[in-house]
Order: C-alpha cells, then sequence, then structure tokens
C-alpha cells in the first residue's frame, strides 16, 4: 500500500518545509529552512497553491508535488503549473511520485482544467522518464525563455 497520499494542510508546514529545503538543495540552493517554512506557509495561507504530500502511517513525510494555479489565453481554460515534485531519496523507486502526480491529475480533473504543465533539469533523466510514462511529453510548439529581474 504504501503512504497515504493526500493534500496538505498550515499544519503539516514544519515537517514539509524541511523536505522542501531538501529539494531546493538537490537543485543547488543553498539550506534555508527558516525561508522554506516561511515561503510554504505563505503559499498554503493565502490560498496560492495545493501541495500534495506522501506520509506514513507513523506521519513521517517521504515526498510532496506543489502545483500552482494559472489559465492559457490560447485555450482560454484553466491549468496548473506542477512546479515542485520531491521524494526522500531512502523513498525513491516505490511509486510515490508518481501517486503525487495522480493527485495532481485528480486537483486538475476536479477543477476543470484543461492540462498539466512541468518542467525539469535537462540531465533529470528519471524524472523525464517517469514524466513520460504518465503521457507527459516534450514542449516542441513553444520555445520558453526566462530573466531574472531581482
Amino acid at each position: 500500500m504504501g503512504p497515504t497520499i493526500r493534500r496538505a494542510t498550515a499544519q503539516d508546514v514544519p515537517r514539509l518545509a524541511v523536505l522542501f529545503d531538501l529539494y531546493r538543495q538537490f537543485y543547488h540552493k543553498p539550506s534555508d529552512l527558516t525561508g522554506a517554512e516561511r515561503f510554504l506557509a505563505e503559499r498554503l495561507e493565502n490560498g496560492q497553491s495545493v501541495v500534495f504530500v506522501a506520509e506514513s502511517e507513523g506521519g513521517n513525510l517521504s515526498g510532496f508535488t506543489q502545483l500552482y494555479p494559472t489559465f492559457s489565453s490560447l485555450g482560454m481554460c484553466r491549468s496548473w503549473v506542477l512546479n515542485d515534485l520531491f521524494v526522500v531519496e531512502s523513498a525513491r523507486r516505490l511509486g510515490i511520485g508518481r501517486r503525487l502526480i495522480q493527485a495532481a491529475h485528480q486537483l486538475a480533473t476536479s477543477t476543470g482544467a484543461r492540462s498539466i504543465t512541468l518542467e525539469t533539469q535537462i540531465e533529470n533523466h528519471k524524472a523525464q522518464a517517469l514524466y513520460e510514462s504518465l503521457g507527459y511529453e516534450a514542449e516542441t510548439e513553444f520555445r520558453v525563455y526566462s530573466k531574472t529581474v531581482a
């Protein structure tokens, strides 16, 4: 059966922040547990994101995914951005990441969204294999640009 996948609440923030901090370190960001807790608390308190967590019977969190709502002007519809997905190393290859993404799919369906978009590092082949196994396709029609402004 494995851990329970459920929507995170404000009460989860202290434990969730530990995973969020590890996730950021995976992407070569410095550890900032206080900042991680503040960031997550603000997102959840303001309804700016939806977070799903994988929780064991003992209450330990082993993974999470965070989604942000958005809209498509061209499609004239709601969409979700699956911005973050992380599973602790000791729990990888147990299907937790897949189950977290399936929870995201259920959220998209229940909110009438047309799509979920995500991005990952070019070198993250394991994540790419998971996404592709779930039907995600690499973008070929649009080029994505970004610019740091602050």
